[in-house]
């Protein structure tokens, strides 16, 4: 039963912290959200992973370099691109659009490291696109055909291409000789570095009672206890059985975004987001091979 209730709060966490984003816009500059909130999971994770990380260090630096990268993709230009976002577009679009991120992965899966093109992911990629794109024009294609996609939905689309990437990298990599919260520190510790000089130069508005609790959600919350409980959920269930969580993401999102900052759902918004989690769902459950099928036919 535990096992299933981690990935579960674990998914709720992570939506609710599209919300948290969207709840600092204005309160907080992106650069700074960014830098307090991985500098807060820095210190709270030294003192579990550090002395493992100096312990397992011969096989940690020929790494470092690679780690670094992952760093720069999935917290830096991920996460700053959807703070950046959420100025110009509601939590509903990103976490919809979010949604998309599993089929980025599979396209670039196909592409980079021959994994087989099956039947569901054609299909699913079809049906998601069709969903995202219900969204992203406000259920209005033609407008999308002529004006282009919000400019905050456009960033969330590339903040997700980022994080896609982020995961072929790090499929590629493998770095098996680093555990996985050793890897997690040691990013995050990259990250801060990689955010001091953009925290430095850019404008701040400085911390406050009314961002405060939004920083501890981000640090503690999303960069923290969710990773946790995820890993824990990957290593007792494996890691297909637990990616079927994110695909309630979205729905968790929403309902979030509705409760706690009053955003309204429209018609397009259920339409869209069945679309794209259906075609996520198509994509991970219909395995035949395309080829396969061709031949088949033919």
């Amino acid at each position: 039963m535990w096992q299933y209730a981690f990935p579960l709060l674990a998914v709720v966490i992570w939506s609710g912290n599209t919300v948290v984003s969207k709840m600092a816009a204005g309160t907080i500059a992106p650069t700074e959200i960014s830098f307090y909130r991985w500098l807060l999971a820095a210190v709270l994770f030294t003192p579990l992973a550090l002395r493992p990380v100096l312990r397992n260090w011969r096989a940690v630096r020929p790494q470092l370099g690679h780690i670094a990268v992952l760093g720069l993709l999935g917290m830096v230009a991920y996460q700053s691109l959807a703070y950046y976002a959420a100025y110009l577009t509601t939590a509903t679009h990103m976490g919809i659009i979010g949604s998309l991120t599993p089929m980025m992965v599979l396209a670039l899966s196909i592409l980079l490291l021959g994994q087989r093109l099956t039947a569901g992911a054609v299909a699913g990629s079809l049906v998601s696109i069709a969903g995202v794109a219900v969204v992203v024009s406000s259920g209005d294609l033609g407008t999308l055909l002529k004006s282009g996609a919000n400019m905050g939905d456009g960033l969330m689309l590339l903040a997700m291409l980022a994080y896609a990437v982020y995961v072929i990298l790090l499929k590629r990599w493998g770095m098996k000789e680093v555990p996985a919260l050793q890897l997690l520190y040691l990013q995050i510790v990259f990250t801060v570095i990689a955010l001091l000089p953009m925290y430095l130069l850019m404008p701040k508005m400085g911390l406050s009672a009314a961002n405060l609790p939004l920083v501890g959600f981000a640090g503690l919350g999303a960069s923290m206890l969710a990773p946790l409980m995820w890993m824990h959920t990957v290593a007792h269930i494996g890691p297909s059985r637990a990616s079927m969580f994110f695909n309630l993401i979205p729905l968790f999102t929403v309902m979030i975004a509705a409760v706690v900052i009053g955003e309204s759902l429209a018609a397009y918004h259920a339409v869209g987001g069945v679309l794209t989690v259906a075609g996520v769902l198509l994509a991970e459950l219909w395995k035949a091979p395309l080829r396969q099928r061709r031949a088949l036919a033919g």
